[in-house]
């Protein structure tokens, strides 16, 4: 019998073939029909300036059409409820796998949505005290600060054998609702020294309200209401009289003979003005709202948000309310001390999600934290945690700057995370500027080489050490490193805070230098944003210097905001216009009497297909230039208004600098523009497509032109490339330089290495910080290595 002597080698099955997630001919925004191969289970990181076209490629065309693909497995009821998506402008993609995308959008800042509701602790958290919560109060909605308690009565008909039967019910619902605050923690109260002057009557204008102007209709509804006398001074007025004036109920009555409804003062003015988004608002009616209203924590619930009953009802002496405000990381060790068998996969449950928490940084929150105070860094840890103890697999995890408002010591914390995703079979996906964090990639794709037009196409694909050696902008910097300064700026005077006690703060005392660059600095949860946000306004305000204060705060603004009319430099471009050809300026507005009136000013005509995405098409008449035919007649240096719109702000900035053209309104604006490094943005492309580093610069240059004498910036390096930092530290010099303070709460080494003076909080995070570890010029702290802080940005100059 013949032996076999070839050895047997297992064909590959089909199915494991399928390694790549494949791009090809991607146009989305800014990119050049770029095509690109992504290996799965692997962790990629996308490079690349700002505006180079990384979430373009990563957000808006890969994980974009796996959401699209996986909505479309619903049923077309289901489709009803979800956003429609388009599909991205792209030939071919292929091998995509269930996207889960982690970003930076800011969380709702409902006051009602707190890190508790959005996380579901909260939810274990009140089934646990329904369940063994003493003495007991009810259903889990007993514990609920979103749930009123309600109770009702009445008849019911009810068919039964043929016959009508009318039956006498009722019901009741106990909610864990503070009736006061109802479930918001605070109370507005408003200052009525600021709606009227009581030593006036209504006939001598003692409204002070805006709107409110003697003759008008507002004003004419109190005065000639009939329910007072207009010529009797307010402070003179009778219980009910005054009762009538600023509480009274809506009253249908006739007023020069039109029909209107009259109400009390202080109810009309919480519909009319309190009751809308407060940055919605006029410039000066938001004014008088912050004259008018303070805000005060709720009295009856201190603050909790709950009813009596909910904060009486405890577990071994702790209630709900007390659960909530603990330090997550404390809240962990007490729900690990509970041992009760009945309620044993709730606690698993609930003691994951807490220690996962802990273990992503976050441990210092507390879960009655609003969610609309977290930083974009926070917001987006915060959604991480639902899926470190997933046991899902084989999924595309889609991070957009995780390090964003991290430590240098907390980065490496991150990576870790990132890699255990990686290492359980997922393919983890991430944009990302930092070099710690760029290190750890499996796979780099670096796009650019430029920002806006001058990017959109693949730099460089592979690994860390080819892309050091790869000659592109983001090798060419992966190693940079700045040096201390050796000479500091001398302060001209000191901002003084005592006693901050601001959430985590322990009773700070400190001097913040004026005239020169300060950075404070420390672990996230340390305090530096309770110390500069919570105690500054208030002192410079004391000493008559304003405080311009740039945050992280997204950007308000829709498809027809650009640029242009966000920084306000459309007005001196309209007037410009209309001043050259003798005609009105609104005809220059693509939202006013120039605008196309078959897309509306918008440029495209959008057609709704209910659940399926709905398609927006070039206008046929306007071609997309947004404005009527007659408009763009006239021109102004050779070139209409849509022409100008196209330009990008270093064009523009030379086209109204000289000539026919010459505007020094517009060109102080597009050189503020040029300043923050945003000259390749084009004038009228919509605030909706830029991205999240490009949109903190626009706020950056719309408020170099404050009054203010101090500016506050929030992490200013966030979404900065490498090559951007030094172009901003140029720009923060020339601020100094001009006279004015600046403070810049920051965790980059470069930014810490260029200050005057940092001021470092910690030791730790929550309870763990809150005090001044060092106060300093970046060489003493090189020098000393006291902190933290110390140790990394002395391994970062090489010191």
């Amino acid at each position: 019998m013949a032996k076999r002597t070839d050895a047997h080698v297992p064909v590959p099955h089909d199915a494991d073939s399928h390694d790549l997630i494949r791009v090809h001919g991607a146009r989305e925004n800014n990119l050049k029909d770029i095509s690109v191969d992504i290996p799965k289970r692997r962790l990629t990181v996308f490079t690349g300036v700002s505006g180079s076209g990384k979430s373009s490629l990563v957000f808006d065309t890969i994980a974009a059409e796996s959401q699209r693909l996986i909505n479309e497995t619903y049923s077309a009821f289901v489709q009803g409820f979800m956003p429609t998506l388009a599909r991205p402008d792209v030939d071919v993609l292929e091998g995509l796998t269930t996207a889960i995308i982690v970003d930076q959008q800011r969380m709702g800042a409902d006051p009602r949505s707190t890190v508790g509701t959005a996380t579901d602790a909260n939810a274990m958290l009140r089934i646990l005290f329904s369940r063994l919560g003493k003495p007991h109060i009810g259903s889990p909605k007993a514990y609920s600060f979103n749930v009123p308690s309600i109770s009702g009565a009445g008849a019911v008909t009810v068919e039964r054998a043929g016959k009508t039967v009318k039956e006498r019910r009722s019901f009741s619902i106990t909610g864990g609702m503070c009736p006061r605050c109802e479930g918001r923690g605070s109370v507005t109260d408003i200052d009525l020294t600021q709606l009227f002057d009581d030593t006036k009557s209504l006939a001598e204008g003692a409204l002070t309200i805006p709107g409110y102007t003697p003759g008008g209709w507002n004003y004419r509804l109190y005065s000639e209401s009939g329910f007072y006398d207009p010529d009797k001074p307010i402070r003179k007025y009778t219980k009910k009289e005054l009762h009538d004036f600023l509480h009274r109920e809506p009253t249908r009555m006739k007023i020069a003979g039109i029909n209107m409804t009259y109400e009390g003062l202080i109810p009309r003015i919480q519909k009319s003005y309190l009751a809308k988004d407060k940055e919605a608002l006029q410039p000066h009616i938001r004014a008088f709202v912050d004259r008018a209203v303070t805000f005060t924590t709720c009295p009856d619930c201190e603050g909790t948000r709950l009813s009596a009953a909910a904060r009486s009802s405890r577990i071994g002496g702790i209630s709900i309310a007390d659960a909530c405000a603990m330090q997550i990381s404390d809240l962990a060790e007490w729900v690990r001390g509970l041992d009760e068998p009945s309620v044993a996969p709730l606690l698993t449950t609930l003691q994951d999600t807490l220690d996962s928490f802990v273990e992503i940084g976050l441990g210092y929150l507390s879960l009655d934290r609003p969610a609309g105070t977290l930083s974009g860094g926070e917001a987006q840890r915060v959604k991480m945690i639902r899926h470190l103890g997933s046991s899902l697999t084989d999924v595309t995890y889609v991070f957009d700057e995780p390090t964003i408002g991290l430590h240098p010591h907390d980065i490496q914390r991150m990576n870790d995370l990132l890699l255990r995703l990686r290492d359980k079979g997922n393919t983890v996906l991430v944009v990302e500027h930092k070099p710690e964090a760029i290190a750890i990639a499996d796979h780099v794709v670096d796009l650019g080489p430029g920002a806006g037009t001058g990017g959109g196409t693949i730099c460089f694909e592979g690994t860390v050490e080819g892309l050091r050696a790869g000659g592109t902008i983001t090798g060419r910097h992966l190693d940079d490193r700045a040096s201390v300064k050796e000479t500091v700026r001398k302060p001209t005077g000191a901002l003084e805070i005592r006693g901050a006690t601001t959430h985590n703060l322990r009773d700070v005392d400190v001097d913040i230098p004026l005239g020169v660059l300060v950075v404070v600095t420390g672990v996230a949860g340390s305090g530096k944003s309770s110390l500069v946000h919570g105690s500054l306004p208030r002192l410079s305000g004391a000493s008559g210097d304003g405080v311009v204060s740039i945050d992280q705060g997204a950007i308000r603004g829709s498809r027809r905001s650009n640029p242009a009319t966000y920084t306000g430099l459309l007005d001196p471009i309209r007037k410009a216009f209309a001043k050259a050809n003798g005609v009105k300026p609104a005809l220059f507005s693509a939202n006013s009497e120039g605008a196309c009136p078959t897309c509306n000013g918008a440029g495209v005509v959008y057609t709704d297909l209910a659940m399926m995405a709905g398609v927006a098409s070039v206008c046929e008449d306007c071609e997309g230039k947004r404005f009527q035919a007659s408009v763009l007649e006239y021109h102004l240096g050779g070139r209409d208004i849509s022409e100008v719109l196209a330009m990008s702000v270093t064009e523009a900035e030379e086209f109204f600098g000289e000539g026919e053209a010459r505007t020094p309104a517009a060109h102080a604006i597009l050189t503020r523009l040029a300043d923050v490094g945003l000259g390749y943005l084009s004038l009228g492309q919509p605030l909706t497509t830029l991205s999240g580093g490009e949109r903190q610069r626009l706020k950056l240059a719309t408020h170099m032109a404050d009054k203010g004498g101090v500016y506050v910036l929030d992490e200013p390096t966030t979404g900065l490339h490498l090559a951007d930092v030094e172009q901003l530290l140029g720009l923060l010099d020339r601020l100094v330089d001009s006279g004015k303070s600046v403070i810049v709460v920051e965790h980059h080494q470069a930014v810490m290495a260029h200050a005057d003076w940092i001021i470092d909080l910690g030791p730790g995070a929550g309870h763990d910080g809150g005090r001044i570890v060092f106060e300093g010029t970046p060489a003493d702290l090189v020098a000393k290595r006291p902190t933290l802080t110390g140790e990394h940005l002395a391994a970062y100059v090489g010191g």
